[in-house]
């Protein structure tokens, strides 16, 4: 009687494992991000809870292309989006460090990339439910004025361009300890949004801030979203946002690096 040979494992199934780990790092983050007080204020009720202030005050204004309140899901809704997804990941990996769970994963079976991916993958569920949240609170104003398709396309362009923030983030959470991250994180978000002008128009707010928007990644990506409202989208912003994810993605891997040592 022939003994039948162990079945060796296949790359399909070492890819199969992987994807089950990953998920289970994904859904673990999120819990993380929900469960976190200061993570669920910071990066998902403030940025909705200002959102309302600001959509109270100036949505019914005129604008180019409808209501005022609409074209804050874009500027608005990038500074919501980024809230999430430049803080979490980086302040994330910045508390994994300081526990040393970095450091016992690079012993473990589960790949340190795969757990660095979930980090930000946990992020786009959030960030997405901040911008729903955003369309729901312009609807019961009666600020919005956008087709399904515009909502899906600035919500499609906010998520792909939160890349390279996320990117920034863990390169800040590489080196820095949880509490100085988020100091460090917010001192970026908070004056790039006024100077960009995610929170307030650039054509209210002194002349010298449209001169540094151009310069700020943030105000980029913004201008990408409100082209889905029926602007034009130029390929400045599109080089700027892969510049800064070049940029941002360079000084991820040499934080990493440097953590390791």
């Amino acid at each position: 009687m022939t003994v039948p040979e162990e079945r060796r494992p296949s790359r399909g199934d070492g890819w199969i494992r992987h994807a089950r780990v990953f998920g289970v790092e994904v859904a673990d983050e999120v819990r993380g991000i929900v469960r976190e007080p200061t993570a669920l204020f910071f990066s998902i009720l403030m940025p909705v809870g200002f959102f309302v202030l600001f959509v109270a005050v100036w949505g019914d204004l005129p604008s180019g292309n409808g209501p005022t309140g609409t074209r804050m899901l874009a500027t608005f809704g990038t500074f919501g989006v980024l809230a999430v997804t430049l803080l979490n990941p980086g302040i994330g990996v910045a508390e994994d460090r300081e526990r040393g769970w970095l450091r016992a994963k690079r012993v473990s079976a589960v790949p340190v990339p795969l757990t660095l991916t979930a980090k930000v993958a946990a992020a786009v569920p959030c960030a997405f439910g901040v911008f729903a949240a955003m369309v729901v609170t312009a609807g019961l104003t009666g600020t919005l004025d956008a087709s399904p398709a515009e909502l899906l396309r600035i919500g499609a362009v906010l998520l792909l361009g939160s890349l390279p923030f996320a990117l920034l983030g863990m390169a800040v959470g590489f080196r820095a300890r949880g509490n100085t991250t988020a100091a460090i994180l917010n001192a970026v978000l908070l004056p790039s949004a006024v100077l960009s002008g995610l929170w307030m128009p650039l054509e209210i707010l002194p002349d010298f801030m449209a001169d540094i928007a151009v310069f700020l990644p943030t105000y980029h990506l913004a201008r990408l979203a409100l082209a889905q409202l029926g602007g034009v989208a130029t390929a400045t912003h599109l080089v700027a946002l892969f510049g800064t994810t070049a940029v941002a993605a360079v000084l991820a891997a040499v934080s990493y690096r440097r953590a390791r040592t």
